[in-house]
């Protein structure tokens, strides 16, 4: 039964369905029969958070567990935050209506550094305290997972336990930790040293950090016997073993991605210099056809969705993707189901593809060259010429497309001012190439959308010793992007630079921001990724008063045997492997796909042995 406080903020709200739960697929326990509740919590809107594919599949995995309950919360929107404090409503979960406080653990998961803001305001519309070192045993254990945590120092002491990795062998062992915590009336103390025994645990109250004079970090050291100097990421190494989830929350107040997602592959081949996600997933394994053409059709038939993605970090690099499209062709058109595949490459774009994703209905096509050069494109390592750019495109419109949307980003290391009318020239290219298509439908012409983002360095990457380019340089770059296109039929959206800094500063920060990130946060700043609540001058202000420097975070060259913040997590690719990509960036040379030669990244050891079946010869210890 709802509380009387809680329909009473509901009649006051824009899109009270964000918050009323009941959606088709919630799981529904009596609390009174479970040992363990677990909190899934997203620090932004439901409909952002309802995309996310991670939490379908832990939501999922977690439930299939008759004693355990994961539920589901979201960051309140603006209205709703109002009604929160007005009325002393704390902040609850959809299924139960139950507050944060009444559970075991309380979990956030970490995709963005403008979020962390919002995992403030969450902790405190439920009343718990900010630092980990404010929370004894009566309070849940506070923890984090996703592709943030291999460098979440500027939050790192918010949390209790945090979690390198992937997390369905992950969390489901610290689950059973915790319930038998719990059933033993272990100690906080106690329950975090088994916590941080657990492969992929990281308990950040158990490292000391000290500094430099001129601001370097000096050492990180473990202050406890179970804590290990550097912890390992943990991987499933077989996708086989889980299978996709096939119940999904369909959700009641239309999610940004509101379709089927089926992840055929975890991790990518490409090594894109730029590419966090490349790195932090490495190595790549697959799904087999059987298991995802099975569990994309039952997917279909419990939700009701009739589009499927076949999703992951490059879609068309499984090894047996044809052979998956034509399995699927077998029932998608009598169910009026379209297949979709939101990550394409260029270089391996086909007619095939085409014909066996359109037979039901067309969805959009994104290309993303990333640079305007061949230069720069090989500076990035993007592994692809304007031939096969000009190939994929002829392709397209020669399948009846007359809009193509291109993805490109400014501010990359070496880039030029010639490099940014390159974009401008390659979108014009491709105009032109429309035009000159004879088949072209008639009285239609062509829309082509450049989408640039700013160039945010990040940790685990090659590209992590480089500066970020200043907010002048970056705001520079796009205006003259802008004076270099010359046709209506070009389009251009670019990202504010503002946030993009904001985003690099957290994304290479230490742990002196995290009060810095508290007193922002009770000055009004949060929803910071969203452009109608960021409050860039308050940021500045706030740095400035705690004696901190951006630009010594996001716009400064680190030394390649410096201690970074980031030092003591191992996500496989050692140290030495991204100081070679990073000389080979400067020197414009490209590196092979992990599935055509072996580079000795060093994430083969965490499959122990080759992560695919080419000639042993190529693969080589560590650099």
């Amino acid at each position: 039964m709802f509380d009387p406080k809680l329909k009473q903020a509901l009649a006051r709200v824009q899109k009270p369905g964000r918050y009323t739960g009941g959606e088709p697929g919630c799981v529904y326990k009596d609390k009174s029969q479970v040992d363990l509740r677990f909190a899934f919590c997203f620090p932004d809107t439901y409909e952002v958070g309802m995309s996310f594919l991670g939490m379908k599949i832990l939501y999922e995995l977690l439930n299939q567990h008759p004693n355990w309950w994961c539920e589901r919360a979201f960051m309140p929107w603006l209205d709703m935050v109002q009604q929160h404090r007005e009325l002393g409503l704390p902040l609850y979960t959809l299924e139960s209506k139950d507050p944060l406080t009444d559970f075991d653990i309380v979990g956030f998961t970490l995709q963005y550094e403008l979020s962390y803001t919002n995992i403030l305001a969450m902790l405190d519309l439920a009343g718990i305290p900010f630092y980990a070192a404010d929370r004894d045993e009566s309070w849940p254990l506070i923890v984090a997972g996703g592709p943030c945590v291999c460098n979440a120092e500027p939050i790192a002491p918010f949390f209790d336990m945090m979690m390198l990795g992937e997390g369905e062998w992950q969390l489901q062992k610290v689950c059973e930790t915790v319930e038998q915590a719990k059933k033993e009336g272990w100690t906080k103390r106690r329950l975090l040293e088994q916590l941080a025994g657990i492969p992929g645990c990281y308990v950040p109250s158990f490292y000391d950090v000290t500094y430099q004079p001129d601001g370097r970090i000096q050492s990180i050291t473990p202050n406890c016997p179970q804590a290990p100097a550097k912890v390992t990421k943990v991987i499933l190494q077989d996708m086989d073993s889980y299978a996709p989830p096939t119940h999904f929350v369909v959700p009641m107040v239309g999610a940004i991605h509101d379709r089927a997602q089926i992840e055929v592959l975890r991790g990518c081949v490409r090594g894109c210099r730029f590419c966090q996600a490349g790195f932090l997933y490495r190595p790549m394994r697959q799904r087999s056809v059987g298991m995802l053409n099975e569990a994309a059709r039952d997917l279909c038939a419990n939700t009701g969705y009739e589009e499927v993605s076949l999703t992951s970090l490059s879609t068309s690099d499984h090894s047996q993707l044809e052979q998956l499209l034509d399995e699927m062709d077998t029932w998608t058109p009598q169910e009026h189901v379209s297949i979709s595949l939101p990550s394409l490459r260029i270089d391996n774009f086909s007619e095939s593809l085409i014909e066996k994703t359109t037979k039901v209905r067309k969805s959009g096509l994104t290309f993303a060259p990333e640079a305007g050069t061949q230069r720069l494109r090989d500076v990035i390592n993007k592994n692809i010429t304007w031939d096969e750019i000009e190939k994929s495109c002829k392709i397209a419109f020669k399948a009846g497309y007359s809009s193509v949307k291109l993805y490109f980003m400014m501010g990359l290391p070496t880039e030029t001012m010639e490099d940014i009318e390159g974009i401008a020239e390659t979108a014009q290219r491709v105009v032109d190439l429309y035009y000159s298509n004879p088949d072209k439908p008639k009285g239609k012409g062509v829309q082509v959308t450049i989408s640039v983002a700013c160039f945010v360095p990040k940790p685990h990457t090659p590209f992590q010793f480089v500066p970020q380019d200043t907010k002048e340089q970056l705001e520079a770059k796009q205006q003259h992007l802008l004076h270099s296109v010359h046709s209506r039929k070009i389009r251009v959206n670019y990202h504010d630079s503002s946030t993009s800094f904001l985003e690099a500063v957290f994304a290479k920060g230490d742990r002196r921001l995290a009060p810095v990130i508290e007193a922002a946060y009770r000055k009004g700043c949060f929803f910071d990724g969203w452009d109608e609540c960021f409050r860039y001058d308050v940021w500045l202000e706030t740095f400035r008063e705690f004696g901190l420097d951006t630009a010594f975070y996001a716009n400064r060259t680190i030394g390649e045997d410096e201690i970074t913040p980031w030092s003591h997590m191992d996500y496989g690719v050692s140290h030495a492997f991204l100081v070679h990509e990073y000389h080979k960036a400067l020197a414009a040379q490209t590196t092979q796909p992990c599935n055509r030669q072996c580079s000795g990244c060093g994430a083969n050891h965490l499959l122990g042995g080759p992560c695919f079946a080419y000639d042993t010869d190529l693969v080589h210890e560590n650099r």
